[in-house]
């Protein structure tokens, strides 16, 4: 027999897919009515017009016909603003009631209020671990890099985060196939996430691939933006997809984040090798730690199955002599199969079975290794 007993308990196992908690935790939950094997009962929405409504609409019908229902009829509504507070109050750690129990991971308290208070990840005790994705010159991967390391973290079990950072040349979303903005609830920013993955960029806050016209300044204060106006929670890495070369965005993560780590991205041609050594000659001189040298695009295999070098060779191993530091990862050319399955597919994110998919699970394995916070 079905009782709103068993559907509450059933529910706890369906979450709110951009807040990632129980739509029963939240109070989405409401008006349960059963007729023998017919439920019907509302779901507040904590946002007008929520984009994954239709998901969160099979995730409830599918949990209660497996109590045995034959129809099960979902209301919507949304929130009132008192109620989104209580929301973020949960997700903040605190009780429903809005009174805190742990500390605030970087909640946003109002417009604006990041510029004035510490985000949690940057604090002396933060146990984050920051990893920087450089390089010397564009058109080297450096993206490709990033998303690929952190969804291969991810897959180990790691809570990561990546602020693409690349404020003029933003890709990271387009990258691994994301195509919702990041949710406003009572002011507090939620990151999206994709593959397991936290993720802010740019990319999400202006419209129609926008160019963006800003100095130094500017870019700075939305770097910190993204710090502490962002709720990232809990982070074992917070990876940066830096712009290439040595500008202001680069100097400003090196002075804000003196902990930090790098990883410096070149192809093996020497040239993009001797640009990409300028941006680990930055590291060095403001006292981060170089983690290792990622050599992308480093051969082809062939129809015959040779590895071709068509870009050259020999970059990457120069780079980390000239550096003192590691080759971590030499990564062929290629591009992602093709899937039918859109919840596993994005254009630049590899599968765990893939060739290079297997090439980044290596790179990010030795990398949790040197970040020395392997579990």
């Amino acid at each position: 027999m079905i009782t709103e007993e068993k559907v509450l308990e059933a529910l706890k196992g369906v979450q709110d897919p951009e807040i990632h908690r129980s739509v029963v935790e939240l109070g989405m939950v409401r008006n349960i009515k059963i007729d023998d094997d017919r439920v019907e009962l509302d779901v507040i929405l904590t946002i007008q017009g929520c984009p994954l409504k239709v998901k969160i609409q099979e995730d409830v019908e599918n949990a209660i016909k497996a109590l045995g229902a034959k129809e099960v009829v979902v209301h919507f509504g949304a929130m009132t603003d008192e109620e989104r507070a209580r929301v973020a109050a949960i997700i903040r750690g605190g009780s429903a009631d809005g009174s805190p129990s742990a500390p605030n991971n970087g909640a946003v308290q109002g417009h604006g209020a990041g510029l004035s208070q510490i985000s949690p990840l940057l604090a002396p005790d933060s146990k984050t671990q920051f990893i920087a994705v450089a390089s010397g010159k564009g058109g080297v991967g450096k993206s490709t890099v990033t998303v690929n390391l952190a969804v291969a973290l991810a897959r180990m079990g790691k809570k990561v985060g990546v602020i693409d950072a690349d404020i003029y040349g933003f890709s990271v979303p387009d990258m691994m196939g994301i195509t919702q903005r990041p949710v406003v609830i009572d002011s507090m920013v939620m990151p999206v996430q994709r593959f397991g993955v936290k993720v802010i960029s740019m990319g999400f806050f202006v419209e129609d691939n926008s160019p963006i016209i800003w100095r130094g300044p500017m870019l700075g204060k939305m770097l910190r933006n993204f710090f502490s106006e962002i709720h990232w929670g809990e982070l074992d890495y917070m990876i940066l997809d830096l712009p290439p070369g040595t500008g202001d965005v680069a100097l400003d993560v090196h002075q804000m984040i003196p902990q930090s780590k790098e990883i410096i991205v070149t192809t093996p041609h020497p040239t993009a090798a001797f640009v990409a050594a300028r941006a680990g000659a930055m590291a060095l001189r403001t006292n981060h730690e170089i983690l290792g040298v990622v050599e992308n695009m480093s051969y082809y295999i062939n129809k015959n199955g040779e590895k071709d070098p068509i870009f050259g060779s020999g970059g990457g191993q120069k780079l980390a002599e000239e550096l003192k530091t590691e080759l971590l990862a030499q990564i062929p050319l290629g591009q992602p199969e093709p899937m039918r399955d859109e919840d596993r597919y994005a254009p630049s994110v590899y599968q765990e079975h893939e060739e290079i998919g297997k090439i980044y699970a290596e790179l990010a394995r030795k990398v949790d290794e040197k970040a020395g916070i392997s579990v």
